[in-house]
């Protein structure tokens, strides 16, 4: 089966206790679904977006609504975090109407430095010594402006904490973090109210039953996604 590439028409929300296979369908604000593949973790399990294997329609439409959701902070320039925030972080600058935009990577260019840089892991890539680098020619483009943080999706918040240390070394920090999905609750301890986070649609974790897996309540901050009512 291929996951990401089309929306599901609106059906009534499950009850918590529903048990999910192989998938789960996350509800997005227009009331669609998005089938999404369940990741097994070991004792948990959670929704899985891997936003460079998606169709356009589908990227178009999650772009739109992170828009939507980035106008309320009155960004002046948009920091795509890498690597598949970067997937969003043009497409929201350009519906912000902004002329550029801030992608920080993953390789290390002859002229980067030492001090523009912060060591990166995630929950899909937890490999030490990856690091995450910010172009010295590209800094004068965050003084004194509103950053807005984007990333397809914000799970345990290590990979924002890592952002938020970057920016600070070039003299400023972001005013929101805006996500295609939230997966899980876990950010909330590890950004611990240091920047507003928010996203299109949210996602529990999952504890393992009889049969597949069980959303684990209290997991899914669906207040962190203002477009869903």
């Amino acid at each position: 089966m291929e996951y990401w590439q089309s929306f599901a028409s609106p059906v009534a929300e499950p009850e918590a206790s529903v048990t999910w296979r192989e998938s789960f369908a996350a509800t997005m604000p227009d009331g669609r679904r998005l089938l999404l593949p369940l990741r097994d973790m070991g004792e948990t399990a959670v929704a899985g977006l891997v936003a460079n294997q998606a169709s356009f329609s589908v990227l178009d439409a999650l772009s739109a609504w992170m828009v939507e959701i980035a106008r309320s902070h009155a960004a002046e320039i948009v920091v795509g975090l890498p690597t598949l925030g970067h997937v969003f972080g043009a497409a929201v600058a350009r519906g912000l109407g902004h002329a550029n935009w801030v992608a920080p990577g993953t390789s290390r260019k002859l002229w980067y430095e030492d001090g523009l840089s912060v060591p990166l892991a995630s929950i899909t890539s937890p490999q030490a010594g990856r690091r995450m680098w910010l172009d010295p020619r590209v800094v004068h483009r965050l003084a004194g402006r509103r950053v807005l943080l984007v990333d397809d999706v914000v799970s345990t918040g290590a990979s924002v904490l890592a952002a938020m240390e970057l920016l600070r070394q070039a003299g400023t920090r972001p005013v929101a973090v805006c996500a295609a999905m939230l997966q899980g609750d876990r950010w909330r301890t590890t950004i611990a109210g240091g920047v507003v986070v928010q996203g299109v649609f949210a996602t529990p974790m999952f504890r393992g039953v009889i049969g597949g897996w069980t959303p684990i309540e209290g997991t899914q901050p669906a207040e962190d996604c203002p477009l869903i009512g």
